[in-house]
């Protein structure tokens, strides 16, 4: 199987299931920026602190890609069978969230952004998921999801978050407060 087809050449691109529909759609920019979060998660995982983390990131890259296949199909003609995200995939986001939040400092402020190169990979990683969740949220409106996959994704920010704290007080990074100049 090559690479190229060259049927992208017009601007426009194939969802599961036939249909072509611009490379500028709803749905193509909501699952590439999954796509794009998931590259994200990948460097993280490249830099994780333990094979624990690396382990948590390759399911959340796997459930990526399955939430990638369902923004990639089209509804209407979509025949083949896909995987399922499920309730147990949110539960293992919120039980590592729960996980590193027993160990870290409770949080009394808002947090300005860096302290490390991988602290700030999180919170790019954090921003490009809300960007993903946003754009999901958007094409629900025009398409009924799973509510499922928006879920994973509100959580998924949740853990990235959590995940640079967690990363911070680990590396013994400076967490810097967001004090509001008046």
């Amino acid at each position: 199987m090559k690479v190229y087809t060259k049927k992208g050449d017009k601007g426009k691109t194939g969802l599961i299931g036939g249909t072509r529909v611009p490379k500028y759609a709803l749905r193509i920019d909501a699952y590439g920026t999954v796509d794009e979060l998931n590259s994200y998660v990948g460097l993280l995982r490249d830099r994780a602190l333990s094979d624990e983390f690396k382990e948590e990131l390759i399911f959340v890259q796997d459930r990526l890609f399955t939430i990638g296949s369902w923004l990639a199909s089209d509804p209407s003609k979509g025949k083949m069978q896909l995987p399922e995200i499920n309730e147990t995939d949110i539960s293992k986001l919120e039980e590592s969230i729960d996980n590193m939040d027993t160990k870290l400092e409770p949080m009394k402020f808002f947090v300005l952004p860096g302290g490390h190169e991988t602290v700030s990979f999180c919170h790019i990683t954090r921003c490009v998921c809300r960007r993903a969740e946003r754009l999901v949220t958007e094409l629900n409106e025009e398409s009924e999801l799973n509510p499922l996959i928006l879920a994973f994704l509100n959580r998924l920010s949740d853990y990235l978050f959590v995940y640079g704290r967690y990363v911070t007080a680990k590396l013994g990074a400076e967490e810097i407060p967001w004090k509001p100049k008046m």
